[in-house]
This record gives C-alpha cells, sequence and structure tokens, in this order.
C-alpha cells in the first residue's frame, strides 16, 4: 500500500480507500468506478469478466470476444443483427468459396466422402443408408428380393449374376429342375 492511504485505481488511478474498495484480479477500483467498458453498468464479483485489464459485463465481453453466429451473445432463440460496431469490432466479409482441385486419397474421405452406386437404382449411397450384400452397397430400400420385391437379410440373401434374391425365389427359379423338385420332403416317387 504506498504512502499516504490506498492503492491506485484501476480505472480513475486515483487512491482507493478501504471503504471504497472493490479487488479484480489484484486490481483496486472505486465501486463508483467498476463499471462495464462498454455499457457503463455496475460490476459485481458475478458479473464481471475481464479481458487483458479491461473489465465487461458478461454480456458485453460475449458480443465482443465470445463466438459470433446465429443463437450467440443475446439468448436463446434470438437473432441480433448487430454487428458489433458500436463495440469496436470490425465486420469480415466473407470471401468467395472456392472449390479445393486437391483430391483426398485418406480412409477417411474413402469411406465417408465417396459414395457407392446401389446396383439397383443407380443412385449414390451414402454411409447412413448402406447396406452391403452380394459385394455391393444397396440403399435399405432397394436391398429388396429381385422377384417377389420381400425385403433381405443377410441370412435371407441369395445371389446370381450381380441380382439379390430370397431364398425362396432363388430356389425356384436357379435351383435344380425336375420330377421330385421342389415339393418337400419325401415327394419324391419311383414308378416302374
Amino acid at each position: 500500500m504506498p504512502l499516504g492511504g490506498g492503492n491506485k485505481c484501476g480505472c480513475c488511478q486515483k487512491t482507493v480507500y478501504f471503504a471504497e474498495e472493490v479487488q479484480c484480479e489484484g486490481r483496486s477500483f472505486h465501486r463508483s468506478c467498476f463499471l462495464c467498458m462498454v455499457c457503463r453498468k455496475c460490476l459485481d464479483s458475478t458479473t464481471v469478466a475481464v479481458h487483458e485489464n479491461e473489465v465487461y459485463c458478461k454480456a458485453c465481453y460475449g458480443k465482443k470476444y465470445g463466438p459470433k453466429g446465429y443463437g450467440y451473445g443475446a439468448g436463446a432463440g434470438t437473432l441480433s443483427m448487430d454487428k458489433g460496431e458500436s463495440l469496436g469490432i470490425k465486420p469480415v466479409e466473407p470471401q468467395e468459396h472456392r472449390p479445393t482441385n486437391n483430391p483426398n486419397t485418406s480412409k477417411f474421405a474413402q469411406k465417408f466422402g465417396s459414395s457407392d452406386k446401389c446396383p439397383r437404382c443407380s443412385k449414390a449411397v451414402y454411409a447412413a443408408e448402406k447396406v452391403i450384400g452380394a459385394g455391393n452397397a444397396w440403399h435399405r430400400g432397394c436391398f429388396r428380393c429381385a422377384k417377389c420385391g420381400k425385403g433381405l437379410e443377410s441370412t435371407t440373401l441369395a445371389d446370381k449374376d450381380g441380382e439379390i434374391y430370397c431364398k425362396g425365389c432363388y430356389a425356384k427359379n436357379f435351383g435344380p429342375k425336375g420330377f421330385g423338385y421342389g415339393q418337400g420332403a419325401g415327394a419324391l416317387s419311383h414308378t416302374k
């Protein structure tokens, strides 16, 4: 404590006596000088935010130094068109989008960034809708029997020439043919 009284105020640089002292981050302030640098609201220990020896209320600190964009700084459901010029913030103009010409060959990009073609509809199949069967990627909706349209699973799948079938349709169309086949056990009869 300097000779002749108290510490110097962090705002007005005058002597702060014990009865009127407020301390913040090792600095002393007069109660009347402990104000937000922007909106001049009185501060206390629950509303103060410090940035490089400057004191702000939490709202002004958030607007000036917090994240920018929809939903930030003004509470939920509030959209403000204030760009912060009054706080000394210089608005940044967005630059023109330029696509990259750098082909990314990482495994992540190959797995999630690129897409396979569905053999049934020939449209792109993305990771969230991908079902693998018969060595190809299919949409969930396209992963059906080519004959009867029944939805398939890995246990009910049979494939032939790149097309998928349920086991019943596969047996009827591609299974063994002739007398006695496809009628169930014990149906084969021998006649002389």
